[in-house]
């Protein structure tokens, strides 16, 4: 069965100040993770060795099992919080925020989110990036439907009912 990886806090942390200096392979691996893909999946987009980038990011705490097959709780030491930290509400800075926005309607939208995403990137504080989402939420909703348009907002951590 496949394991699906997500990046913990440690992770978030590291893609906004790259301050553990990761090579620029983990680094990618890092950026790949999302908390959907697949070991499969990863193995795929990740340079050779994958497995070795992959180990690294366990290592280092910035990813952790979050769905698989009881064997990659053994290889995942941080899979036992899981349960715990996802049932808390995550709460994204500024710049996490403006990061997973932008990089969820360049995957999903294309080109057609380049005006939207330099919007959300002049966001100056919290008001103007919460403008900025719902606009983009607003958007996704024309473009792709409802339930997009939901995971976008739960992507990026906008609450339904402003949508």
């Amino acid at each position: 069965m496949a394991i699906i990886y997500r990046k913990t806090e440690v992770g978030q942390a590291e893609i906004a100040t790259r301050a553990l200096r990761l090579p620029l392979r983990v680094r990618q691996a890092l950026i790949l993770v999302d908390g959907k893909r697949s070991d499969a999946e990863l193995r795929k987009l990740i340079p050779p060795p994958a497995d070795e980038a992959l180990q690294a990011l366990l290592d280092l705490e910035c990813i952790e099992a979050v769905g698989g097959t009881a064997a990659s709780a053994a290889s995942a030491p941080a899979t036992a919080a899981a349960p715990a930290q996802a049932a808390a509400p995550v709460v994204l800075t500024l710049v996490e925020t403006c990061q997973r926005a932008v990089r969820w309607l360049s995957n999903n939208l294309g080109p057609y989110a380049d005006p939207l995403s330099l919007r959300i990137e002049k966001a100056k504080n919290r008001e103007d990036m919460r403008s900025a989402l719902v606009l983009a939420s607003s958007f996704v909703r024309q473009q792709r439907g409802a339930a997009s348009a939901t995971e976008f907002e739960q992507h990026v951590g906008l609450p339904p009912e402003a949508g």
